[in-house]
């Protein structure tokens, strides 16, 4: 019998399928294991799980520009690369000046998340 998951552990799936993309196609650094990974960074991805399950018709790019608002609320800005510490991020962009790799990524999170919906 299965049982139904819920937004946090739907969102460590999609971290953790981010994170073996990212190791693969070479990104670095890679990132932390969802039970390493910083809690901003976890409430993140807990915050692109609910919307996608509020919006499931929404394309990616509006996923990505959720994520971009709630980076901006939180402090984070542009910077050449992901920065905890620093709060920047290269992916602080509209979502058609994102490089491929990176809306492939978005594209995937929708995808995992509509497949382990209730």
């Amino acid at each position: 019998m299965s049982r139904s998951l819920n937004s946090i552990e739907i969102a460590s799936v999609c971290h953790e399928a981010n994170r073996a993309l990212t190791r693969i196609v070479g990104d670095v650094p890679v990132q932390p294991a969802w039970e390493d990974e910083d809690r901003g960074i976890r409430n993140s991805c807990i915050n692109g799980v609910g919307f996608v399950l509020d919006h499931p018709d929404a394309p990616p790019s509006a996923s990505h520009e959720n994520w971009l608002k709630q980076k901006v609320a939180d402090g984070w800005t542009l910077g050449p690369e992901k920065s905890i510490e620093k709060k920047t991020h290269p992916a602080m962009v509209p979502y058609a000046q994102l490089p491929e790799e990176v809306q492939r990524k978005d594209r995937l999170f929708k995808a995992i998340v509509l497949a382990l919906r209730d």
